[in-house]
């Protein structure tokens, strides 16, 4: 079940996947253009590229290098069928190489390896090309990333922009509508970048913009109406968090009552959760939801276990579990079986689930073998509906405001599916930790929304760390566990950079943990971005 580009008025922009870090990236940023952009496996079968019917086609960058037996390609033929349909490519680091390589030029080693900031400046600027709206010499900085380097070009291609060491920076072939950047237009690093991207889209390839959420809205409902059978009935499991709640409003919109929801207690939720989200949606969502206490059914599958993808994959099995005891009962009641399961799975849970090509991972790898793409087992009764797998976190938000879905609900921080069970390092059953994080949590959010910076951060929340440190406390030495803070901002949850907070707010937070909650003498921030770390520590 997926949205047709066609019907979302835009065409579509296909990045082909070779394993660069900023593959998301683009495809966010070509969105932000209004544009409808999806990625695939750099290594997907030609047929599996056409059927997408893309109008450009960009090949990312990656770790690999064109001279190695088994570096990632594009399938045979490509470059036949990308001027056969017209359709334009623009190669990028790993995939401006490529081109030349597979096109008839030659690559080599560069004896000047060139990363991060550059200064390039453009050697031809005809119209049409990529650098139609500069002049020659015109300079800019760019984020380089490459230790091969072009050495002579393929028939028909040109140089248009060089490096200060006189290194090729981007080269084209406009009859043949192949075109190569050899540094990332996408990061912010490259300030003019996304004017590039810009031109080079809608002046260059003459792509049509139209990609906008009414118009998402529109087709999901039409899809989800399509596939769901006149007299099928759909179970939703609400988890409180944005990405289930615009979901479920979604189908609700769709089918009706033919919606039922479900609310799991796993034991691993935040401070006062489920009181807090039940009676929102009751009161603010006006959604039929039964509410499922499975504290014990969780928890006694948990106890002993430290691996957290370990962790991941029991959690998965027993929320399935229970949707499938859920639709039994509902049978019962109904006297016909639920056909549906909706999941909030967003595109970067999709991007996350199918690693690149040349990473030693297979498709069914593991970044997250929990939130909701993975760790499903294969008898699952249910069919999905996940009508939200091709959008963005803040895509889901504007959806959510077109669907009138209450504010609090689209500001609320991501909160993982696992919930706390990745965020007590170690046995989550072993003392009292879950009790001390939720407090500790708690004690956190509610800092950072008495601040007023809430809204100004991505995600924020507390971890528990399974290490004792040793403290002085009502004049006596404890040995007292240590709780990390971690908040970073973030566009999509792809990178993330850490928040910044002053220092009188952390020692606040800090002397409040310390004094309220029972067990704590150590107090610590996390100060790392992502990459290289993730956001979640486990």
């Amino acid at each position: 079940m997926a949205m047709d580009p066609k019907a979302v008025k835009s065409d579509l922009v296909l990045i082909l996947d070779f394993g660069s870090q900023y593959t998301h990236l683009i495809t966010r940023r070509i969105r932000s253009l209004s544009v409808f952009s999806l990625c695939i496996s750099g290594t997907s079968t030609l047929s599996a590229i056409a059927e997408l019917n893309p109008r450009v086609v960009i090949l990312s960058g990656g770790p690999h290098s064109v001279h190695t037996t088994d570096s990632p390609s594009f399938p045979p033929g490509f470059p036949e069928w990308a001027q056969e349909n017209d359709v334009v490519v623009l190669g990028i680091c790993y995939g401006l190489q490529l081109i030349v390589q597979r096109l008839g030029g030659e690559v080599r080693v560069g004896e000047k390896q060139e990363y991060g900031r550059m200064e390039i400046h453009v050697d031809s600027a005809p119209a049409r090309g990529l650098f139609g709206s500069k002049r020659v010499g015109d300079k800019q900085v760019v984020w380089m990333s490459h230790g091969d380097e072009v050495a002579r070009l393929p028939d028909g291609f040109e140089v248009v922009a060089r490096s200060q060491q006189g290194a090729v920076a981007a080269i084209e072939n406009r009859a043949r509508r192949f075109y190569g950047l050899q540094y990332h237009p996408e990061v912010t690093h490259s300030p003019e970048g996304m004017e590039t991207l810009r031109y080079f889209l809608f002046e260059v390839c003459g792509v049509t913009a139209g990609w906008n959420m009414e118009n998402v809205l529109d087709e999901e409902i039409k899809v989800i109406k399509d596939t769901v059978g006149l007299e099928d009935h759909v179970i939703c499991a609400l988890s409180g968090g944005v990405d289930s709640t615009v979901a479920a409003t979604l189908v609700h919109k769709a089918i009706g009552d033919r919606l039922h929801c479900v609310f799991v207690d796993n034991g691993l939720l935040r401070y006062k959760e489920r009181e807090r989200v039940v009676e929102t949606f009751e009161r603010d969502l006006h959604l039929p939801v039964t509410c499922v206490d499975a504290t014990d059914q969780f928890l006694s599958k948990l106890k002993g276990v430290v691996d957290p993808e370990m962790k991941r994959k029991i959690i998965g099995k027993e929320f399935i579990s229970i949707f499938d005891a859920f639709g039994q009962e509902l049978e019962q009641k109904l006297g016909k079986k639920a056909s549906y399961l909706v999941q909030g799975t967003l595109y970067p849970d999709v991007i996350e689930s199918c690693p690149p090509p040349g990473s030693g991972r297979t498709h069914s790898h593991t970044i997250k073998s929990h939130h909701n793409v993975g760790g499903l087992p294969k008898d699952m009764k249910l069919k999905l509906i996940e009508p939200l797998k091709l959008l963005f976190k803040d895509e889901v938000r504007q959806l959510g405001r077109i669907l009138n879905v209450p504010e609090s609900f689209l500001k609320r921080h991501p909160f993982p599916g696992p919930g706390l069970a990745v965020r007590v390092l170690g046995d989550v059953t072993e003392g009292n930790a879950l009790d001390i994080l939720r407090q500790v949590d708690e004690i956190f959010i509610q800092s950072i929304k008495d601040a007023g910076l809430y809204d100004s951060i991505w995600q924020a929340f507390a971890v528990f760390l399974p290490v004792r440190s040793v403290g002085v406390q009502g004049d006596q030495r404890t040995h007292s566990h240590v709780v990390a803070l971690r908040a970073v901002t973030s566009q999509d949850g792809m990178t993330a950079d850490w928040y910044y907070f002053e220092h009188k707010f952390l020692d606040d937070v800090a002397r409040k943990i310390c004094n309220s909650v029972r067990g704590v003498n150590r107090v610590v921030q996390d100060i790392t971005s992502k990459p290289p770390s993730t956001i979640e520590w486990e």
